[in-house]
């Protein structure tokens, strides 16, 4: 998206101190102007802090680069356009009370972010592993040590049988754009006694396109559970957009292409490489 021209000036102002993980801009703007890049910078993922010690637009990430990019190029790209919509912490509580997470409990968070759902799960004793796209949000989960493993790659490029095991929890935020995907490539990543609880957009009920029919279909066999948040939810996030949870448990040759089930594909083949 580009930046809008006033926007632009004001964050090239000499005046404006870009660094760690803030904007700050110390010099008065007129409403309109300051409507607008506080809207721009909320739009990039920063949240203001008008704390007298800090008041501040502040990231989840180390900005600075980031930002130098973007000015660069007069255009930033929102966390909506990169499917990113952080787990509010009353989510990530609903999350884990259906994850019953104990120690030593391992557990994947696809498409991780910065942690949000990682960093309270390992606080319950998981080891937790990461996938995440974003280098930002890869220092970020880095520079948190929650996480045993953060890799950085786009979650769908990875493939479930280069995993020697599967996770007990699989725990996620997906990119709406992309939820069936990302879900039903996670199940590949799924140990067959395992557990997988994701937040989905609520339209996946009731849309009646192939797809989402089949993986509808797909979750009932395996007796999965949805379950709706309340209103607004991610209203902390930046989006109205209506979700559920989706609770669903792998089971020894059951209906979900579980970890098991991709490792056993090839040597089904190999029966029949000789036919």
């Amino acid at each position: 998206m580009e930046i809008p021209s006033g926007v632009y000036d004001v964050l090239t102002d000499p005046r404006t101190v870009i660094t760690g993980d803030r904007v700050q801009i110390p010099f008065e703007l007129d409403r309109p102007r300051y409507e607008q890049v506080d809207k721009v910078l909320k739009q990039i993922g920063g949240r203001w802090d008008g704390r007298k010690n800090v008041r501040a637009h502040v990231y989840p990430f180390p900005v600075e680069e980031f930002m130098r990019a973007c000015l660069a190029t007069r255009e930033f790209p929102t966390w909506q356009e990169q499917g990113w919509y952080p787990t509010p912490p009353a989510v990530v509580d609903d999350i884990l009370a259906h994850a019953s997470i104990h120690e030593g409990m391992s557990v994947l968070e696809p498409s991780a972010g910065t942690g949000s759902i990682a960093g309270p799960a390992a606080a319950r004793g998981a080891v937790v592993d990461c996938v995440e796209i974003d280098e930002r949000r890869v220092h970020v989960l880095r520079e948190q040590g929650a996480a045993r493993r953060v890799v950085h790659a786009d979650f769908l490029d990875l493939d479930p049988l280069d995993c020697p095991h599967g996770y007990r929890r699989v725990l996620m935020n997906p990119p709406f754009s992309a939820a069936l995907q990302h879900v039903t490539h996670a199940m590949g990543f799924l140990h067959d006694e395992g557990t997988l609880v994701t937040v989905l957009p609520e339209r996946l009920m009731w849309h009646c396109d192939r797809a989402t029919t089949e993986f509808r279909e797909l979750i009932a066999a395996a007796d999965g559970e949805w379950i709706k948040l309340p209103p607004n939810s991610f209203a902390p996030s930046g989006t109205q957009v209506c979700t559920v949870l989706l609770v669903v448990h792998g089971q020894a040759g059951g209906p979900l292409p579980t970890h098991g089930w991709h490792h056993s594909q090839p040597r089904q083949l190999d029966l029949f490489a000789g036919a």
